[in-house]
């Protein structure tokens, strides 16, 4: 028996240097480098990304065999490095258009399942490396989240949402039959603090990583209940509680300047679209620090789906054409006045695949370019809990990293292009 322990041991033994050579090492050789968004590019830098984590950085392209005789060199000599885009409003599971009431009907949830797969790869291929998920049926959009996290299938990082919404408000179904409605309408929806409470609870219990709120009503309801407050303040106040209490943030759709300044004094931790903030809510956004995501592109995109398509209703027409007109002014008066911007586009209302858009719009609206980048790296990891391990291209940090042609701190379009994706350490894109 001790002979049969000593020859164990020595099997062991020999076995760790192989251990040791086992890590996965992976050497990038970036000509141009902005590792820290908002500070100053760097040329010629050598990035070592040991299994999924940052472990090097160093001036000058240093040789891959420094670093191990297996590791892996990329080139990206000719070049624009920086992290992977973060984007903090899509929605997984579909795309506006005309079918969307019979797929209702028709698409089994295993179909759904499928899609959201399917736009979640478009998303991981334009350069957002991680998204938070604010709508969708939660049962599949948590499997979805899970199984990129084991994984299973090829997508972002997600931040999935459970939502909490009022009977009758932005949230709730509409547009169906009263059988169908019943069917369908989710166990979150609440009336009066108390019942908001429950359903926060009962959506965190379930798998909520953030609570998505609807204070005001929404340019999508096929209604005829405006934009305005529908949230009462009592009812977002309970849920807010509730959801910080459970160590959660909550974001919150809102349009009209009541609804905003209500989730505001609230206390959540993001405004979704904002597109009547006036000069009240410019003061709360900057005594709270809540951030403001703009989601210009799906302004963008209703606007135009109004005025050229006819599967829009009266109600959502009316709305789609006014609201999304006003977005771009009212962004502007934000940003120029110092509200924190993280980046969200509300893709699945725009085409999953064309997130990139939404910087070209936040640009043609006076937002700087490195303010652009800033909102979709630091201040999207700042919003999410994530500074520690994303955001950045630091030691330590997980590697998160894509690449294009071009500079787009010179052509904000550049981020429409990208070439290289990396997400965890794994290239998924390599152009």
């Amino acid at each position: 028996m001790k002979n049969y322990k000593n020859k164990l041991s020595a099997l062991i033994l020999s076995l760790l240097p192989l251990y040791a050579q086992a890590e996965n090492i992976q050497v990038i050789h970036a000509g141009e480098l902005l590792a820290v968004p908002g500070k100053t590019v760097l040329k010629k830098q050598t990035l070592v990304i040991t299994d999924n984590k940052i472990t090097n950085i160093e001036a000058g392209f240093l040789s891959a065999k420094e670093f191990g005789k297996d590791a892996k060199l990329i080139d990206l000599k000719n070049s624009f490095v920086m992290p992977g885009l973060m984007d903090m409003h899509v929605h997984l599971q579909g795309e506006l258009g005309p079918t969307n009431a019979s797929d209702t009907l028709k698409m089994s949830a295993e179909d759904v399942g499928m899609q959201s797969v399917h736009f979640a790869n478009k998303t991981l291929m334009a350069g957002f490396t991680t998204v938070r998920d604010l709508g969708a049926n939660p049962q599949y959009l948590y499997a979805l989240r899970n199984a990129v996290a084991k994984g299973w299938v090829v997508g972002p990082r997600i931040i999935g949402s459970g939502g909490v919404s009022v009977t009758g408000g932005h949230g709730d179904v509409d547009g169906m039959r009263h059988d169908l409605m019943e069917k369908y309408t989710s166990k979150t929806i609440c009336d009066g603090p108390y019942d908001c409470r429950r359903a926060t609870r009962q959506a965190i219990k379930y798998g909520a990583d953030v609570i998505k709120i609807t204070s005001t009503g929404g340019v999508l309801s096929d209604t005829n209940t405006g934009t305005g407050q529908q949230m009462a303040d009592d009812e977002i106040k309970e849920i807010v509680d509730t959801a910080h209490g459970l160590g959660r943030k909550v974001a919150s759709h809102a349009h009209a300047a009541a609804g905003i300044n209500a989730a505001l004094r609230a206390g959540v931790d993001s405004i979704e679209h904002g597109s009547y903030a006036d000069e009240d809510s410019i003061t709360l956004f900057k005594y709270s620090g809540a951030y403001l995501v703009p989601t210009l592109l799906a302004g963008d995109t209703v606007v135009n789906m109004a005025k050229t398509s006819d599967f829009m209703s009266p109600a959502i027409k009316a709305k789609a054409i006014r609201v999304g007109g006003d977005m771009l002014k009212n962004f502007t008066r934000a940003y120029e006045a110092g509200v924190k911007i993280a980046y969200g586009t509300d893709s699945g209302v725009s085409k999953h695949g064309t997130n990139a858009q939404e910087a070209v719009l936040m640009f043609n609206a006076g937002m700087q370019p490195m303010d652009i980048l800033k909102s979709a790296t630091v201040n999207a990891a700042d919003l999410i809990d994530k500074t520690d391990s994303l955001g950045t291209l630091e030691v330590g940090k997980v590697a998160d990293i894509i690449a294009m042609d071009e500079n787009p701190l010179q052509d904000i379009q550049q981020l429409l292009s990208v070439e290289f994706v990396m997400k965890d350490g794994v290239v998924h894109k390599n152009q």
